[in-house]
């Protein structure tokens, strides 16, 4: 059967923060007509993809989806499970934020079907946390950690954000170190980014906030492979780190070039070489699954030119290129074409290649960008 990822996007927000560019709401109104407009998305797709599939994770993203009641997220669970064949060991994440909930919530989170927590803790700084417009403090944060454990989600995995304005080395070193005492079995860390539209983006154009230098952030990143692996995480993509066998399922399905579907507003999927993605807006989402149960509003089939880019470029972002697969699934020898360039990378140490597995190094991932656009576009 098809593994196919599945994606669920819960725009409710308490506030937004100065850094999100992600679709979320600061209003309640519309939670039932939206819990009520998935139900008929998923039906729709369950009859377009659900007979060769089965469901190997389940992601609620946001927004805030740990703002739900336990029994909101348990219905939209088993609505999938009773239009997919989702496995008995299928991953299910809820991206969680401190000050969202506590260990009662988190117990009836567990019994709903959720297995995996996602964290999204930015710094255990207060300084650092009031910035960003947090919610929550370093203790909140924390005590989050522990009561998702004790709750019996013991796959808990935590967001960092390095890079922040002011940020010095070892302030990003004592993240690092708060984050590896806690029990968690995986760690996302990821630099500041400027994103359009952003508060933070309006504050730096207004000279009220001043970026760091790439050049730190290059060292922090450096840091922070050196830092985790030496406690016992693997790298396994440019921005996430697991303890042996806790890697991202759901994620691993993006990387590897899996098919995924994705439901509720600005969701995307990819499906048999064909990715979609769904209104932003609520009203626009809502209105448009009322009228064809779907809320498509852009498309595109990708050419096996792109097909084969995206391909290299997330398997190089992540744990690696596996030359012979990529040979038969395209049925061309990518790696003879390229030779020249990837050789030259090996010989600068931004690629490592053993046997038939072409890897970016820790100093490859500090620059990956670079290296992924120099190996793409090559006509």
């Amino acid at each position: 059967m098809n593994e196919t990822a599945i994606y669920i996007h819960i725009p409710f927000c308490d506030h937004k923060c100065i850094y999100c560019d992600f679709y979320s709401i600061i209003n309640y109104d519309n939670v039932s007509s939206y819990l009520a407009s998935l139900k008929t998305e998923i039906n729709y797709y369950s009859k377009k993809f659900s007979n060769d599939r089965k469901i190997i994770s389940i992601f609620f993203g946001g927004g805030t989806p740990s703002y739900m009641e336990p029994q909101y997220i348990q219905q939209i669970i088993d609505i999938v499970k009773e239009n997919f064949f989702v496995a008995d060991e299928a991953e299910i994440t809820l991206e969680t934020n401190p000050g969202t909930v506590d260990k009662e919530k988190l117990i009836e989170f567990k019994k709903s079907g959720i297995n995996r927590i996602s964290i999204g803790v930015q710094s255990f700084d207060d300084d650092e946390l009031k910035f960003l417009t947090r919610i929550h403090n370093s203790e909140t944060a924390v005590k989050t950690v522990r009561d998702s454990f004790e709750s019996g989600i013991e796959n808990i995995s935590l967001d960092l954000i390095f890079n922040l304005p002011k940020q010095s080395k070892q302030k990003w070193l004592s993240n690092l170190e708060k984050a590896v005492a806690l029990p968690i079995k995986h760690l996302s860390a990821y630099s500041l980014i400027l994103e359009p539209g952003t508060i933070l983006n309006k504050m730096v154009m207004d000279g009220k906030v001043k970026m760091q230098s790439e050049e730190h952030d290059a060292d922090l990143y450096e840091m922070t492979i050196d830092f985790l692996t030496q406690n016992g995480y693997e790298q396994y993509e440019v921005s996430n780190f697991a303890k042996p066998g806790y890697q991202c399922i759901h994620n691993i399905a993006y990387w590897e070039y899996n098919d995924y579907i994705g439901f509720g507003t600005s969701a995307h999927s990819f499906v048999n070489g064909e990715r979609w993605w769904n209104y932003s807006s609520l009203n626009f989402y809502n209105a448009a699954v009322k009228a064809k149960y779907n809320a498509v509003c852009g498309s595109e089939k990708l050419t096996d030119k792109q097909k084969l880019e995206e391909y290299v470029m997330l398997s190089l972002r992540s744990e690696g290129l596996d030359i012979d697969a990529l040979k038969n699934r395209f049925d061309l020898n990518w790696f003879a074409e390229n030779q020249k360039l990837i050789t030259q990378l090996i010989e600068e140490k931004y690629l490592i290649l053993t046997d038939s597995f072409l890897k970016l190094t820790p100093k490859g991932y500090a620059v990956c960008d670079e290296i992924l656009t120099k190996i793409v576009n090559r006509d």
